[in-house]
This record gives C-alpha cells, structure tokens and sequence, in this order.
C-alpha cells in the first residue's frame, strides 16, 4: 500500500494521467480524514470514557455510500468492514443488543434500494478471498475438482483470475464482472443460455450469518458435507440441509442474514466464439417461435431497438458456443469492433450522450440502430470470460431496469411486442425516447423461490437507460406497470416499483410463503429489515391504536 509521500510524488509527474491524478488526490484526502477521525475518535473516548461500538470492524460513523449510479445513497449510524467471520457476528450481535438493523453490500451495482439501511452498513470489500476448500467435512464420494470456496465479497473479476490459474471457469456470468459474486447472485442475477441457470444455480453450500449472530452451513436436502463430521468439528454451528431452506437463502436478497461464503462448483476452463449479426424483429420472432436457435447456441441474445425505421424494427443477433483454444496470437484473431470499444473509454462520454439525446431526442431510433451495426462481429474468439464480459461499455454510467417473462406459450414475444407499442405511444404523446435497445436473454429455469425464473424457463427482457437522459426513471415505471399483465416478474436488483400491497408478490412466486417461512426464521428479531423488505412487505410492521 503506497503512503502518502509516495502518492505525493507520484502525483508531481507530468506524464500521469488526468484520471489517475483524481484518484491520487482523493486517496491522500480519503486518509487524511480517516487520521483525523481516528485521532478525535481517541480524544473523544477519552474525555467521555464511552468506547466505540464497533471495534474488530472498523467501525465508522458519518459515512456517506452511494450506489454505482448514484440513485441510491446511503448515511448509517455505522459504516462497518469486516476482516473475519468472526467480524461479522459480532457486528450482527452488537447491532442487535442496540436495537439497530443490519444489511451488506458489495459493489454497489444494484440499482433499487436493496441495501438500503439506516442503521449499520456491512462494506464487504475485505471479505473477498477465496478460501481453501475443506474436504474433510465434505461426504466421502463427493467430487470436489470443480468445488469452489470464496467469501462472499470476491469481484467476479477477482474470481475469474482465480478460477483460470485453478484450469477452471464460471460455467455463465453476465455481462459485467466488477459486482461482488454474492451481491449479483442473492438477487437472481443471471448469463444468458437456455441450459444455463442464474449465478445461485451453482451454490453448494451457503455458509450465512443469521440473527443472534448465529452460525449457519446451509444445503439442499442431499447437500455436499457430511453432518457428524461437521458437529464433530464445529458444535457451536448449524448445519441445515433442506431444500426449502436453501431455495431461501440462495435469492434471498440479503433479507435472510450477511452470508459469509459459499461453496460453488465450476466447470473446465474453457473457450467461447461470438458472432454478431444484424436482423430484425420479424426475422427473430419467426426463429424464436421455431425453438431452434435456442437449442443449438450456448448463448443467444437479441437487441431490439424500440422504434421502427422504414417499418422494421432493427435487431442485433449475438450467438456464442464453445471452441478450442485459439491458436493465433491475439492481434490476429478477429476482435470486437474497436471504434465501438474505444467510446467507452472516452472522458465524459456520457456528458456527450446526455446531450445528444436530451436536446435531440428524435435521433434516438437512428442513434440506435447505428450504435447496434457497431457491434456486429464475425467471429471474436477467447477465454470464457472475456468473450462473456461487455467490456467497455461498462464504463457508461447507466440502470435499467429488466422483467422477466415466462417462454411457455411464447407469452415472452407478446410482451416485447406490447412494450414496442408502449415505446411509441411514449414517443408519439410526450417525446419521450429509449436511448438504447431493449435486451432479450434466455435462462434456464431456477429451484430458487424468489429467483425471477422460478419454476421455468425465462425470457429476461432488460431495458437501460444512461444515466442523466431525461426521463429514464419514468420510462421503466411504464413498462413495469405494463408488464404484469404479461406475467412479468421485475428483477430485484435492477430499478423495480414492486410493493406487497394486494398479495402483488405473492401472486408472482408460487413458493412466495415456503421463502417467507425461512425468512421470518432467520429475520426473527428484524435484524435484516430495512426499507426494501418493509416496500416488498416481507417486513412484519404492526399499528397499534391508541
């Protein structure tokens, strides 16, 4: 870790640049501030003899914490980070002996109020390590050569660099590898791939803290460890293997405790091709009601613009299935588009798409389809993860929100046709435009109780929006209020105006009342309430007369 006289003098070199000056200068202010803190938090310990609540943690007061968008901001009583799982339960113990609630975040890429809290927020980021897997618990025959074991708030990014010294790989991810493992799976999030299910698909084990800062190993009924082992090791400890209580924990959105670690199993390293072409929506509607293109890709996606240009509505196929390692050298592969990559990295560019799209909104349907021709590839071949991850379009501030529809009776395709509808009317009566294609991906249905695509196989349709385009938060309660009638369920993670009023999330998961059994089992005092649970109703909250 540089010090400050380091930082210092790095900073007087002419030839760094403007960025990384920015961040040299808010790391020296940053420690600044974390001294003075330390030194008045002394003095002040000494003058009133009170101790600090939060001691092993780290514990901070007067913390500001804002999501990646910064539409979520947080001010606790307690800004907290944890080393240790012992850390953890005893900041859940300390939280609870005052009366205060708990919640966990990890990257901040979550755009609704999932971690909102006023009270104690647990910051994840030294919790990141993989963790040597201890075999001896484990069930004799089990096969361990794929199993995993990281703490809960390892970056896929992190992990992927692991899993590829360890000749092993996420069997999907998304698009976009800077979340925290665990913070992306607990809300559903998800790959694309019929075959393929969300990121908690591939949890074996969830080892969670629960209220009373009780220890729990959680598992499906025919769980990996082998329970007299484990009492024999860990006494003090729960071990539960229960299916039920698994489907809980694994989507459970941070309600069901802070999960410390999870045992997940890989696949192989292994390498993917993509191809990208232009369409449109007609085309794609006739392959997608055939089934085939599903069936005979590992991954299959479709942009859409919303609106028509000379009566069509542009698409963008991408399609990637698994080939051998290459062996060219890279410069002589084919590659992504580079002019489309390099925006991405260009200073301010969402200053600039903010403006173009604010003071010159009927552009959007042109901008969008030129932007979807960018994209078009003939063949870019590499490791899994690069090949899967977005690349630099992540450096576009953006949100968005995304709906999942079930594929049974191509419901799915109804829906996306009623939401080009909605597109219009919102063009045609208020000038209200997309400034990106809406996203279709295909997942694989999922065991977990509150996973969008319980129970079947899902169409998730995502909808962005660049943050600071006029309109954008209003666009997407539009197509939310829309969607229901198509049996659309809102991603948890992602800009959603779900309430529990009306039996609304009941009526949307079947096993809505196995999941909240758990939940009220292992919330039992509201330690993991917050203004998420109380909006969703899964929050316990009494009016007393007077």
């Amino acid at each position: 870790m540089a010090t400050n006289r380091e930082k210092l003098a790095r900073l007087m070199e002419e030839s760094i640049p403007h960025d990384e000056k920015e961040s040299l200068l808010a790391g020296i202010f940053d420690d600044i501030r974390n001294d003075a803190r330390v030194f008045f938090n002394d003095v002040t310990e000494w003058i009133t003899g009170e101790k600090p609540m939060f001691k092993k943690s780290d514990g901070k007061t007067r913390q500001t914490w804002e999501n990646d968008t910064r539409n979520q901001v947080v001010q606790p009583l307690q800004y907290v980070t944890p080393k240790t799982i012992d850390d953890v339960v005893e900041i859940v113990r300390t939280a609870e002996a005052n009366g205060l609630k708990v919640r966990a975040v990890g990257s901040g890429h979550s755009f609704s109020d999932v971690v909102q809290t006023n009270d104690v927020l647990v910051n994840t980021d030294l919790l990141g390590s993989p963790i040597e897997l201890d075999r001896s618990l484990l069930k004799d025959g089990v096969d361990t050569s794929c199993l995993v074991h990281v703490e809960n708030g390892i970056k896929i990014r992190a992990l992927n660099t692991y899993l590829e010294q360890n000749n092993l790989a996420l069997p999907n991810m998304g698009g976009y590898d800077a979340q925290s493992i665990v913070g992306a799976a607990s809300t559903g999030t998800h790959g694309s791939g019929i075959s393929l299910g969300p990121i908690a698909s591939i949890y074996r084990s969830i080892v969670v803290v629960g209220d009373g800062g009780t220890h729990y190993r959680i598992e499906p009924t025919n769980g990996i460890t082998d329970p007299a082992k484990y009492r024999a090791r860990f006494p003090d400890n729960t071990l539960i293997q229960d299916d039920q209580w698994f489907n809980t924990v694994a989507v459970s959105m941070g309600c069901t405790g802070i999960i410390y670690s999870v045992i997940m199993e890989m696949i192989p390293k292994y390498w993917l091709r993509e191809v990208r072409t232009m369409s449109d929506w007609d085309s794609v509607k006739a392959m997608l009601v055939d089934g085939a293109v599903l069936r005979d890709n590992r991954h299959f996606e479709v942009l859409v613009n919303p609106y028509a240009l000379h009566g069509r509505h542009d698409c963008l196929i991408t399609e990637r299935n698994m080939t051998s390692k290459p062996t060219e050298p890279p410069y002589e592969r084919p590659h992504r588009n580079y002019l489309t990559a390099l925006i991405g990295l260009i200073p301010g560019a969402v200053d600039i798409f903010d403006f173009l799209f604010n003071e010159f909104p009927h552009l959007s349907p042109v901008l969008i389809s030129e932007a979807m021709k960018g994209l078009v590839d003939d063949g870019y071949e590499d490791i899994s993860y690069r090949v899967l991850n977005l690349g630099t379009a992540n450096n576009i501030s953006a949100y968005s929100a995304e709906i999942a529809f079930p594929m049974k009776n191509n419901r799915y395709i109804e829906a996306v046709d009623h939401m080009l509808q909605v597109a219009d009317q919102m063009r045609r009566v208020g000038d209200m435009y997309h400034c990106s294609p809406i996203s279709l991906r295909f997942v694989k249905g999922s065991d977990a109780y509150l996973a969008m695509m319980n129970g079947e196989d899902t169409c998730m349709v995502e909808i962005p929006v660049i943050n600071g385009t006029w309109g954008g938060f209003q666009l997407l309660q539009r197509y939310e209020n829309a969607m229901y009638a198509f049996s659309g369920r809102p991603h948890w993670g992602q800009v959603n105006y779900m309430t529990g009023s009306h039996d609304l999330v009941r009526t949307m998961y079947p096993n809505y009342d196995k999941w909240l059994e758990v939940y009220n089992r292992m919330n039992a005092k509201g330690t993991f309430s917050n203004v998420f649970t109380d909006r969703c109703g899964f929050s316990p909250i009494t009016f007393e007369q007077a």
